[in-house]
């Protein structure tokens, strides 16, 4: 008999948690839910007040009979899953199984898994926190709902096996919308002047920009206007008018939040959004690393505040000060989100005497970039800001006026350490110097550039710009972002172009009939409505099934609306002009999971079916053919000759260009990605659990 039982959600944090602890405790792993509502019906009993039907997740049994005996042989069992809403309705739904009593005293949270933290978490049990287990019941119950309402519609109207999430959708919507708007840009002519301008005094050359009229700003659109300009300052002298010396500062990023976390790791990393949540509960849950063995590297990766405990900030302040010197360091607080639930504190290194290189050997590439990521963003955060010193010139030439600007980096700050990245890429402040220059003196033209632009349409959504907008929406929440850009890409409704997320036909023709008729699942201000219920939920304003009551009434009735009116409603395949070679019918457009295919409509009686074949305006290098795009088993795009391979070798992953020649060596095979044990049985079970909201 065990004198503890802990119980968690993974057995990597269950070996870190055991090595701490020692003696007569046992600590073992539930491996995520251990129950669920089922997969073979709606489990929820609508009409008894959305009671939801939970059962044990089929291939649990053996666990749920080792927990059971285990309980059994504890004089104390602790529930220590994860510090989160679905950790809490774990921990519930363990206790349900184990028979502990709901007003037990047997609920631990870890913030952080450190030897220090563990054991004085130990000391602090409290009762299972209900009102976040509810939060957590609200969001699943009524995800299952819709769900499980508005699928079926799609089996009937569009394709079977398709499925319909409350929040998934409206990222869909998002992706969607973006793409509209991008196909119905409509690019405006703009113009810029640019002047190379010499320094006689320093023989020092720079550029200045037109900026207007007789200190009225001009927007230039047509090239008649740049003539008319150029033709009136052609042989006029440039005056310095006016020289404005300054200095600005430049302050360090927070510490990460799981979404600027998320961000920040595809910006700089390339990491899918799946991929940094999986490494990032790797160190959350412990890592093998010399004299301190397993340990927590990073503090709990699901979180929404910027606050850092005392201990954090004076420990910071001694590695700083030593590394850098004094100067480097500042003390900061950074201001809490009126969204931000601050559960937790800001993603931040458990102990930060332990720099990246110090223990690179021990974490594999992936660990050691995201560690890296996340302990240089935790030190500059409290480095001091970052200082330039500015120049801003006026110019003068014949009434016109023309502005340069430049800036010197003065004193690096945090910017020794770590730069923010943007979805530009413009990341760090480049350097502008200029001449010192003085108001009244005269600096000589060598050349002037008019140059023609046009405007250009809003660029696709990365998953790192999607979370951003989705938190600016307030649609979703930390433990979600993952889960719901991995499922609209498993689904195909959505697929990657090198990074940027691209709606599939699937993806529109499911938004299309959900946009059309049942505006509230897929309106952004609603779901982020819907959230903010569910947080409400979380802190005990609001009772859980009210929130379902408030939702229910009108989606039923907009549910069987839809049904009726779709019931006569018939989606008209595309008729193409090719004929099946089996029974000579006109082939039809369907569209299944990997995008369009072409069928005949005589199925069941003819069950030809061949590739849409999508072809681009530039002929085959190699022979003159048609060029074809098709798609690898990955979903990546690549070019074909029609006449590959009878007669015609050309396959490139690259967009022919007219005239260019062609080598069979460029296109490689697609490698397999592989996975290193240690990651894979560190997190695949809670992995799972992240994914099924």
């Amino acid at each position: 008999m065990s004198d503890k039982l802990i119980i968690v959600e993974s057995p990597a944090k269950a070996n870190t948690i055991k090595r701490f602890l020692g003696g007569n405790t046992k600590v073992v792993a539930s491996m995520g839910h251990i129950r669920d509502l089922p997969k073979s019906k709606m489990g929820v009993d609508i009409e008894h007040d959305f009671e939801p039907e939970y059962i044990n997740i089929r291939g649990k049994g053996n666990l749920i009979k080792e927990l059971k005996k285990d309980a059994k042989n504890a004089k104390q069992v602790y529930l220590a899953t994860d510090p989160d809403r679905e950790g809490e309705a774990i921990a519930w739904h363990l206790a349900y199984i184990l028979g502990i009593p709901e007003d037990s005293v047997c609920r631990v949270t870890f913030n952080e898994i450190t030897k220090e933290t563990v054991k004085e978490s130990m000391k602090k049990p409290r009762k299972i926190d209900m009102n976040l287990t509810n939060a957590q019941q609200a969001r699943r119950v009524l995800d299952r709902i819709v769900g499980y309402k508005i699928s079926p519609l799609l089996w009937k109207k569009v394709k079977p096996g398709l499925s319909a999430g409350r929040v998934q959708s409206v990222a869909v919507k998002l992706i969607v919308d973006r793409e509209n708007e991008i196909r119905n840009f409509i690019p405006e002519e703009y113009w810029n002047i640019y002047a190379e301008l010499l320094d006689e005094n320093s023989n020092k050359e720079f550029e200045a920009k037109f900026y207007g009229k007789e200190g009225k700003k001009i927007d230039l659109h047509k090239k008649e206007e740049v003539d008319e300009i150029l033709k009136n300052i052609e042989n006029g002298k440039y005056i310095v008018t006016n020289v404005k010396l300054g200095e600005k500062k430049r302050t360090p990023a927070p510490p990460f939040t799981t979404s600027t976390m998320q961000q920040e790791a595809s910006r700089k990393l390339g990491f899918s959004l799946k991929k940094t949540m999986s490494v990032a509960q790797g160190l959350y849950e412990g890592v093998k690393i010399p004299e301190k063995g397993t340990v927590g590297l990073i503090t709990y990766m699901r979180t929404d505040s910027t606050r850092i405990s005392e201990e954090a900030r004076a420990v910071a302040k001694e590695v700083i000060t030593k590394t850098y010197g004094s100067s480097y360091y500042e003390n900061r607080y950074y201001k809490k989100s009126s969204e931000a639930q601050d559960a937790h504190e800001a993603i931040r290194p458990t102990y930060i005497n332990i720099s990246p290189e110090s223990i690179r050997d021990s974490l594999t590439p992936d660990q050691y970039k995201l560690y890296r990521l996340i302990y240089n963003r935790f030190l500059a955060s409290q480095m001091s800001s970052a200082v330039f010193d500015t120049i801003n010139v006026d110019i003068d030439v014949n009434s016109y006026n023309f502005k340069a600007s430049g800036q010197n980096l003065k004193f690096k700050g945090f910017m020794v350490l770590y730069v923010e990245s943007t979805d530009s890429n413009q990341n760090d402040e480049e350097d502008v110097i200029l001449p010192m220059l003085v108001a009244g003196q005269e600096v000589k033209k060598k050349k002037l550039n008019p140059k023609q632009s046009f405007t250009e349409p809003p660029a696709r959504y990365t998953e790192a710009s999607l979370v951003k907008e989705l938190e600016a929406k307030g649609i979703g929440r930390p433990s979600t972002y993952s889960p719901i850009i991995t499922t609209i890409l498993e689904r195909r409704y959505v697929e990657k172009d090198k990074k940027q997320l691209v709606p599939t036909e699937l993806g529109e023709v499911v938004n299309k009939l959900l946009t059309e008729n049942f505006a509230d699942v897929v309106n952004v201000e609603f779901t982020a409505k819907v959230e903010n219920e569910f947080d409400n939920v979380a802190s005990g304003k609001e009772e859980w099934k009210q929130v379902l009551r408030d939702f229910y009434p009108q989606f039923e009735q907009e549910v069987e609306k839809v049904d009726k009116e779709l019931e006569h409603v018939k989606l008209e395949d595309e008729v193409t002009d090719v004929k099946c070679e089996k029974c000579g019918r006109n082939m039809v457009v369907k569209i299944g999971r990997y995008g369009k295919f072409l069928a005949c409509p005589g199925y069941p009686e003819c069950k030809n079916v061949k590739p849409f074949v999508v072809t681009i305006d530039v002929p085959c290098p190699v022979c003159g053919g048609k060029v074809q795009i098709r798609k690898s088993k990955r979903g990546k795009s690549y070019y074909i000759c029609e006449n590959n391979p009878k007669s015609c070798n050309y396959i490139s992953w690259n967009k022919p260009k007219v005239g260019e020649t062609w080598t069979p060596e460029e296109i490689k095979p697609e490698k397999k990605t592989t996975r290193k044990k240690t990651t894979k049985t560190t997190t695949k079970k809670t992995r799972k659990r992240n994914q099924s909201e």
